[in-house]
């Protein structure tokens, strides 16, 4: 279902402050990237200058400023081993919570963040439901150097797209879209194909991740969907 953009602002605002309420006291929260995790962290100060107490990592430099400036204690991943609790969106998400990330070129720093974490919830409206993956396209980082080949050797492998024009990953380096195909029939497969290609960083598949998926609708309801 698609959504006018102030319909899909009012949802990600819920959405927010929902996955805001899940917060304990204490937590090590992972903090996501995108505009629907930018509400969530929002909703998250407001609960910390109440007076909830808790520290968190950052999946961007962007996600990272924001908490910061809201007075979040905000610690160097490179220290943390375990996280209770990583909230972020997803691009698309189908009926098996396997999902496509990456649309704000931070796909990788967000793997490593859910990779760590205890429990990922995912705030999605409902235009990101999808039956199979692949109608959004499907963002690869690739390293700067012998990029040409890379893409090559991608486009040989049936993996055709385009080099995100001007744009460079808080990782230094570059996203690579792919279009075609237009569906992932075995989006575990096409992964493998395209991880194991040298010149590739990771793809924006996420696959086999401990997912709760917090959907809002266009009616104003927002609730985990049972799978």
């Amino acid at each position: 279902m698609k959504l006018n953009p102030a319909m899909q602002d009012e949802i990600k605002k819920a959405l927010g402050e929902k996955a805001a309420s899940l917060v304990e006291e204490g937590m090590l929260i992972g903090l996501g990237t995108g505009t629907t995790a930018t509400y969530f962290i929002k909703s998250l100060i407001k609960r910390c200058q109440q007076g909830l107490k808790i520290s968190a990592v950052s999946s961007s430099i962007k996600s990272q400023e924001l908490a910061r400036r809201g007075g979040i204690e905000v610690l160097d991943m490179n220290t943390v081993t375990s996280i209770d609790l990583t909230v972020d969106g997803a691009d698309e998400i189908d009926p098996q919570n396997r999902m496509i990330k990456g649309g704000g070129g931070a796909h990788v720093r967000e793997k490593i963040v859910a990779s760590a974490s205890k429990q990922m919830v995912v705030i999605v409206d409902e235009s990101k439901l999808v039956a199979k993956l692949g109608s959004f396209g499907l963002p690869v980082e690739i390293l700067p150097f012998g990029q040409m080949a890379t893409i090559n050797k991608l486009e040989r492998l049936g993996y055709a797209g385009k080099l995100r024009k001007n744009f460079v990953t808080d990782n230094q380096n570059l996203i690579w879209d792919i279009h075609t195909p237009h569906f992932f029939e075995e989006p575990e497969r096409d992964h493998m194909r395209i991880i194991n290609t040298p010149g590739v960083v990771d793809t924006g598949f996420f696959l086999g991740f401990p997912v709760k998926a917090l959907i809002g609708y266009a009616s104003g309801k927002v609730e985990f969907r049972s799978c």
